[in-house]
């Protein structure tokens, strides 16, 4: 079982991939460069056309263990256990389950990452289309040019909240899931991550050229680029990116980004209010938005400081168990 291993090996010396990034030339492409990296959302909250954004991996580190290397091993298939009897997922019956989905979407794009994180927890399997973001030719067929966009059984489904509303609807057509109260607490949080949260990220993602490149590391080796794509992508891109991120500050009134992240950690938890999740013994839409929002961070630089300096570690632990593995059907 992944999460078994996983743990285990995080018991001992816990070691992820990095990176993140996008984008194209200098100066020239620096405007295309933003498709990958940061992203403009729409009014509802979670399309990508031009952006700003990043998704890396770094290795983590993780406190020793007082313990021996097999009573640790012990303990941890111990908690593994507990914690998918305790946060076991309800996949919806199988008849409601759509039968071809496919995702086209940037590695990096948080609000990619939301659909799959929604995705990956009702355990609906799906094939990705990994969209270049400067000639989006993989979305040429689409008179919508943005990502994320979700095909479902031949049905086109366009932006984030959207998507994820919809989709719900289809999985569980005796619940309502959709955006319509802002008095919702659910709804309330939704936007929260569309409207706030996102735009601590890139500050912190491209705060210097070592974080930028890290940040761009990912996306070339990820994202769908020509090799001499890649090369031009990584440095220009991660140039551009810098000095980009020090205009997101000053518009979204940011004085250190770092501390603007740890604030947006807080308040999260703060409104978990001491429950397991916002959705309380399980997780709901508005844990899986600022998961899956999270998720291309959480092994960056940035991410790390931010489990580090706050509060959101155990919530974040709890989300990975909750979520689990991957459903994304594999070429």
């Amino acid at each position: 079982m992944r999460r078994a291993s996983t743990l285990a090996s995080s018991a001992l010396s816990r070691t992820l991939a990095t990176a993140h990034g996008g984008g194209n030339s200098a100066a020239a492409h620096s405007r295309l460069l933003q498709v990958a990296l940061f992203g403009s959302n729409s009014s509802t909250g979670g399309s990508y056309t031009r952006g700003r954004w990043f998704s890396s991996f770094t290795g983590s580190s993780v406190r020793a263990v007082s313990l021996g290397v097999a009573g640790a091993l012990v303990s941890v298939a111990a908690a593994t256990s507990l914690s998918h009897d305790v946060y076991a997922k309800e996949p919806p019956p199988t008849e409601l389950v759509p039968k071809d989905v496919v995702l086209y979407q940037y590695e990096a794009c948080p609000f990619c990452n939301k659909v799959k994180a929604f995705l990956d927890y009702y355990d609906i399997p799906y094939k990705v289309v990994e969209v270049n973001p400067l000639s989006k030719n993989e979305i040429k067929w689409s008179e919508y040019k943005k990502v994320p966009i979700l095909m479902v059984d031949g049905e086109q489904l366009i932006d984030s909240s959207a998507i994820i509303d919809q989709l719900g609807q289809k999985i569980h057509p005796d619940k309502r899931v959709d955006s319509a109260s802002d008095d919702d607490e659910e709804t309330k949080w939704r936007r929260w991550v569309d409207n706030h949260l996102v735009h601590m990220l890139s500050p912190n993602i491209y705060r210097n050229t070592s974080e930028a490149l890290e940040s761009f590391d990912y996306i070339t080796s990820n994202g769908n680029f020509g090799f001499t794509e890649k090369i031009t992508v990584k440095y220009a891109g991660a140039a551009a990116m810098y000095f980009v991120s020090k205009k997101l500050k000053k518009k979204y009134n940011i004085t250190d980004e770092r501390a603007a992240l740890y604030e947006a950690a807080e308040t999260w938890v703060d409104a978990l209010d001491g429950r397991e999740f916002l959705g309380g013994s399980k997780p709901n839409l508005g844990d899986l938005a600022v998961f899956g929002v999270l998720r291309p961070i959480r092994y960056l630089r940035s991410g790390k400081d931010m489990v580090e300096h706050t509060r959101i570690g155990d919530w974040y632990t709890r989300m990975e168990s909750a979520v689990g593995e991957s459903s994304r059907i594999k070429a």
